[in-house]
């Protein structure tokens, strides 16, 4: 599964051969061409020194050169010859490449983290040896497959984070809690353990709250994180359904006490509190335990797990007039703990209590949440979103619309622009036209595209090499990235 030269559609293994002849070299971008999101017009470019690290070096190094030449090509015929036919596929090229012994490609790119406008790519790929001009897109499916995730995630955060900070600054007057406010919650429904790394690391270049334990190993491995020199991720201790009913529901309660005062004396704890009523748990147990939380050095957090989350936060409006569900969780724990007022002018809960809620949560409820809590006079604080897999999950490529697609080409060191406009589609699928360069504009800072230009453009605009050859040029950290998304408008 893993052999490099198996990572792909099966339709990439004979185009070396459809080229025309004396072709020596083909220019790729990567580029999201289309959000079918409403109102987002930008992607957050993240993933592609993950791919450089994990596939381009580490695999084709370690499973492809330094194997026997005979081996490697053995297995790749197997392969093609059982699912396309005996000798329908040629080796030729993959034994020059073997004999060659490094990857003769180049990779431009803009800095990962940055805000790039749709239509803009973010990513250049091309060969730098005349006869491994067919590279660059023999390696679409695997770059494709491995990056558009991250883009995505890094993308969705980023959201999420753009949302919290227009409440933060509207309720509050600093954004100082916001890193904690979307905890990643996805993992387990995730489309297996390399889904759930990639897209707990895109959400870490926006948060620090996380239960992808993964995560932070992947960003240590691939992005020079160093969780004892910096915080990459955090959670708290948190309990689950099943130690809730082996408490016993008549016991609930007892439960609930001895949690706080036994099982986590001080410190955060995460209590799920649906297990049985959860407006009983919000207007009898928490009213009866209040000395012991407001005694506690810490925050007894209340966790709803089901139901519509903004009724069940910020209130229901056609339930019972004063009845707990009429004014919400948020309004109810105020009447029992109270808390301070921020410098807006906002209800914030009592430092001993809080609550998160992590199901059902999207992009829009998180708005509206917000929102509907500054109505009735609360900060967004107030609240931390779990971030599931409904989010992070419920995509797909097209969500942004990623492509990776050829431009330019040369045969016989004479240069060929790639163009494709079909009449049947929507404009969607249009290209860029030639070598291309991005740059910045000086008022915005917004990075724009500018196509059929020279090398010399190529090589003096906003894409740097990050990697040549075989060998990393820029190896980005997840500091530098974080400060690049915190610095985006």
């Amino acid at each position: 599964m893993k052999e490099p030269t198996k990572q792909l559609d099966f339709y990439k293994t004979g185009h070396q051969n459809q080229y025309p002849k004396g072709t020596n070299l083909i220019m790729d971008n990567w580029t999201g061409r289309k959000s079918r999101i409403t109102g987002l017009t930008k992607y957050v470019y993240f993933g592609t020194q993950y791919w450089l690290k994990e596939y381009l070096m580490k695999e084709w190094n370690e499973l492809f050169f330094k194997q026997p030449k005979e081996d490697v090509i053995n297995s790749y015929l197997r392969t093609m010859n059982n699912a396309l036919g005996k000798n329908v596929v040629t080796v030729k090229h993959l034994e020059a490449l073997h004999d060659l012994g490094y990857m003769p490609i180049e990779i431009m790119s803009l800095p990962e983290g940055v805000l790039v406008p749709m239509r803009v790519p973010s990513t250049l790929i091309f060969s730098t040896h005349d006869d491994f001009y067919w590279l660059p897109n023999y390696l679409e499916s695997i770059f494709s497959c491995t990056v558009w995730g991250g883009c995505t995630s890094a993308t969705t955060a980023d959201r999420y984070k753009r949302i919290l900070n227009k409440y933060a600054d509207l309720t509050v007057g600093n954004r100082s809690f916001v890193q904690w406010q979307a905890h990643d919650f996805s993992m387990r429904g995730m489309f297996g353990l390399e889904a759930a790394c990639i897209s707990g690391a895109a959400h870490l270049l926006s948060f620090t709250g996380t239960d992808t334990v993964p995560a932070i190993g992947f960003l240590e491995e691939y992005y020079n994180a160093d969780s004892d020199k910096e915080l990459v991720g955090g959670s708290v201790p948190a309990t689950e359904h099943s130690v809730m009913c082996m408490g016993t529901k008549d016991n609930e309660i007892g439960t609930f006490e001895s949690l706080i005062t036994k099982s986590y004396p001080s410190g955060i704890i995460s209590i799920v509190s649906d297990t049985w009523d959860f407006w009983k748990v919000i207007t009898e147990y928490l009213p009866q335990l209040k000395e012991k939380i407001i005694a506690r050095d810490g925050k007894v957090v209340i966790r709803p797990d089901s139901g519509d989350p903004v009724k069940i936060i910020c209130g229901d409006p056609m339930a019972e007039h004063g009845s707990p569900e009429y004014k919400g969780a948020i309004e109810c724990m105020w009447e029992t703990f109270g808390g301070t007022t921020t410098e807006k002018g906002y209800k914030y809960l009592d430092s001993h209590i809080g609550l998160i809620y992590g199901d059902s949560i999207t992009v829009e409820r998180c708005e509206e949440i917000c929102q509907r809590l500054m109505d009735k006079g609360f900060c967004s604080f107030n609240v931390v979103f779990g971030v599931g897999s409904y989010t992070y999950a419920y995509v797909t490529r097209d969500t942004l619309g990623f492509a990776v697609k050829a431009t330019y080409g040369e045969v016989n060191g004479e240069p060929r622009e790639i163009f494709k406009e079909p009449k049947t589609d929507d404009g969607t699928k249009n290209s860029a036209k030639g070598l291309l360069a991005v740059y910045k504009n000086e008022g915005d800072g917004e990075y724009y595209l500018k196509d059929q230009v020279s090398w010399n453009e190529v090589r003096n605009c906003e894409f740097k090499t990050i990697f040549k050859d075989g060998e990393l040029i820029k190896d980005f950290t997840l500091a530098e990235i974080r400060a690049t998304i915190a610095g985006n408008k």
